[in-house]
């Protein structure tokens, strides 16, 4: 006799989310030299009925936040932990700019390894196309 194998942990968070009636998620992620782009897509997500989930702190701009070099350091490995987990908390991902960085180009192969589909607001960048 088989027995049935216990869920996943993404299987779990599918199922609820499901439960729970939670719209689809969408993580927003590019360049921070995109937030206003970024904003834009957030404003068209939110309208269509998607809850979004972008970065929220621009490493670009000059910020107290990032005085202490040590500090800025640390700050970047959290910040790219906290995007990680915003990409297995969604449903899909947005990548959105004209321009495919090294760390952007890793969240898309992150997000597509856990099989999340991935679109573009520049197509022609998708560096797996």
């Amino acid at each position: 006799m088989s027995y049935p194998q216990p869920l996943t942990p993404e299987e779990k968070l599918a199922a609820a989310k499901k439960l729970l009636g939670l719209p689809r998620i969408v993580v927003i992620c590019g360049s921070t030299r995109f937030m206003t782009e970024m904003n834009e897509a957030d404003l068209r997500e939110t309208k269509a009925g998607k809850i979004v989930v972008k970065p929220g702190f621009d490493m670009k701009s000059p910020h107290g936040l990032r005085s202490d070099p040590v500090e800025t350091e640390a700050l970047k490995v959290r910040l790219g932990d906290l995007h990680r987990a915003k990409i297995r908390l969604a449903d899909e991902v947005l990548v959105v700019g004209d321009y495919i960085g090294d760390s952007t180009r890793a969240e898309i192969a992150y997000a597509r390894s856990l099989g999340k589909p991935v679109r573009f607001t520049h197509p022609e960048v998708d560096p797996y196309a």
